[in-house]
């Protein structure tokens, strides 16, 4: 009797153990036996996705934004933002460490190259223009001519009406009105502000003096009661909108996709242009030879070779617009990230460019391609 009840209790034991393998192995595949269906057990995973904070500069933001959501639809795991922050907040964020990616109009002093040399790059992504526009009703569909000198002295506050004779004369077939210029400028410290009065004072250096020149220069109109600041360009295009009689400048982008009026400025060669994409891309390829020949260069001289060029066509208000990026970032997998976004720029985002920006030659996109190796470099993939 105790012989059977041991072979009972010895059967039952041997089903539970076959019960419970049974059941191990549906939940993880079996790994028991030598049969060409065995699976080995792998720890289970969970992939989370990469982020990178990029922002600063307006002037790029339309491109930069478009190029990102095409970028993160052809990479689901890296996620990429831009902040509209103009320039100068840009770069700073970048420094203090809460930006992985800064977006520059002009590119860094020399003394912040120095102090940061072997630790930051620069590569310019995109050949942007800045315009000056106006709201003058019943004037708004006439392209109006202004010279860098006239511009100079409506934001001096010297020219004060439409219709000053410096004006006029420049606009012989328009019977401008007699009305008070209302002047709008940056409120903000930005690149566009920069690449306008670098020009103001390269077309009209007795007028408008160094001093005045920088991303938030002291505009003499400020104090007139005829002028006010917008932030960014989002903010100066809103206010020149917004009211009659005025005048601002920004981005050609802005103008363009608020269907805004754009003048006709005089360039070094003393013709009237408007910009336009080739105009753009010709003044690029001839500054383009006076660039640094690595991303860890001094590009802090760059925007003086494209600002107010020569030539007969050539738009004067014309400028690089740049990324400024590390060279060590704090992992394997935002390094990753950042490359293959400078990579891809550098590969897809000439066929993705958006009205109102042209591409950078051939030469400057090795630029990011190098910038993009130096960072894989750096985190040993």
């Amino acid at each position: 009797m105790r012989d059977a009840l041991r072979i009972v209790v010895a059967v039952i034991t041997a089903l539970i153990i076959v019960g419970i393998a049974a059941a191990v192995a549906s939940v993880f595949g079996s790994g028991i036996g030598g049969g060409g269906n065995s699976r080995t057990l792998k720890p289970a995973t969970t992939s989370s996705p990469t982020y990178v904070k990029m922002g600063g500069a307006t002037f790029p933001a339309p491109q930069y934004l478009a190029w990102i959501k095409s970028f993160m639809r052809e990479h689901p795991s890296i996620r990429v933002s831009y902040e509209l922050l103009g320039s100068g907040a840009g770069v700073s964020r970048f420094f203090d460490g809460t930006l992985d990616v800064a977006g520059s109009d002009p590119p860094l002093p020399h003394d912040v190259w120095v102090k940061h040399e072997g630790k930051v790059m620069q590569v310019p992504t995109l050949v942007g223009a800045v315009v000056v526009t106006y709201n003058i009703p019943g004037l708004n569909h006439v392209t109006l001519n202004l010279s860098g000198k006239v511009l100079a002295l409506i934001y001096k506050g010297v020219i004060k009406y439409w219709d000053d004779p410096r004006i006029q004369e420049l606009n012989p077939a328009v019977k401008l009105p007699h009305h008070e210029i209302f002047v709008v400028f940056r409120a903000d410290a930005s690149g566009t502000q920069l690449i306008f009065t670098t020009f103001l004072h390269k077309a009209a250096p007795s007028t408008w003096p160094s001093t005045l020149v920088g991303k938030a220069p002291a505009f003499p109109v400020a104090g007139s009661g005829r002028a006010a600041g917008g932030k960014g360009n989002p903010g100066v295009a809103n206010l020149v909108m917004s009211n009659p009689y005025s005048i601002g400048f920004v981005e050609w982008s802005y103008a363009l996709e608020n269907n805004m009026s754009i003048a006709a400025i005089e360039n070094a060669a003393g013709n009237f242009v408007k910009p336009s994409t080739e105009s753009l891309i010709s003044a690029a390829r001839s500054a383009a030879k006076h660039l640094p020949r690595t991303p860890l260069g001094d590009f802090s001289k760059d925007e003086e070779y494209i600002i107010y060029p020569g030539g007969k066509d050539a738009y004067p208000l014309v400028a690089w617009t740049h990324l400024v990026i590390r060279v060590n970032y704090e992992s394997q997998a935002k390094a990753r990230a950042v490359a293959a976004l400078l990579k891809w720029i550098a590969e897809k985002g000439e066929l993705n460019i958006i009205p109102g920006y042209a591409p950078v030659p051939e030469n400057v996109r090795q630029l990011m391609v190098e910038a993009a190796n130096n960072i894989l470099h750096a985190a040993g993939s």
